[in-house]
């Protein structure tokens, strides 16, 4: 996700329980951001084009259009392809996890919402796209060009656009080649020990980090886990 290109971050919250979104339009607000609201997907997709935001904090179950489905309508249209996505989740609904990751999610956090867990996920946020510092110089490796600086992968000149999590995927296994890592240590490296999300995920990311950059890449090491093919 690129920096917002005004000073406050603007959040929309998604979801149809009213309590639930009061609540976290309340704490955000006393936080600093700037906030809008929809109870449903397709009213989410309308205010997502006027509203411009930075963060979307967007639930699974929704009448109309559900969450994944939303999600997916968003990643298509390019002003929201680095857009940070976050879905709200219920344990329940854990079947729907690789779906949504598939259609292009960045995060979970899981229902009931603690608002300091959640202030505290958004603070990353914001401190990895403001801070210059917490990126290092592009990893210049077999033929890619991975900007850790501008979020961007470059393949022979051409720009491949990788949302948020794949693209953190890709050079954390870039950084250290021809290292194994399983996909306990990626998960933890990549989504932290905070976010309830299944082995599988990794799988699902390494799967569309490969559609877009090639299959030979990342190199599946098997009963282990995946290493960054640097020859």
């Amino acid at each position: 996700m690129t920096a917002p290109k005004s000073p406050v971050y603007k959040i929309l919250v998604v979801d149809d329980d009213p309590d639930i979104v009061e609540l976290l339009e309340f704490n955000l607000k006393k936080e600093g951001y700037q906030t809008a609201s929809a109870s449903d997907g397709r009213k989410a997709l309308e205010i997502a084009a006027d509203f411009h935001p930075d963060i979307i904090l967007l639930d699974v179950m929704m009448p109309n259009l559900d969450g994944i489905a939303t999600c997916r309508l968003l990643r298509e249209q390019p002003k929201f392809k680095d857009t940070y996505i976050l879905f709200l989740t219920a344990r329940a609904e854990e079947f729907s996890e690789v779906a949504a990751f598939e259609a292009g999610a960045d995060d979970f956090i899981a229902k009931p919402i603690k608002p300091r867990a959640l202030l505290g996920r958004l603070a990353a946020v914001k401190r990895r796209d403001q801070d210059p510092h917490t990126a290092i110089d592009a990893i210049d490796i077999n033929g890619l060009r991975i900007d850790r600086t501008g979020f961007a992968v470059y393949q022979e000149g051409h720009k491949i656009t990788l949302p948020k999590k794949e693209f953190e995927l890709l050079a954390f296994l870039a950084a250290s080649p021809h290292k194994v890592f399983n996909r306990e240590e990626l998960l933890q490296n990549i989504w932290g020990n905070d976010v309830f999300v299944l082995a599988r995920t990794v799988d699902v990311h390494v799967r569309k980090v490969r559609e877009k950059v090639g299959d030979h890449h990342i190199q599946t090491i098997k009963g282990v886990g995946y290493k960054f093919n640097a020859d």
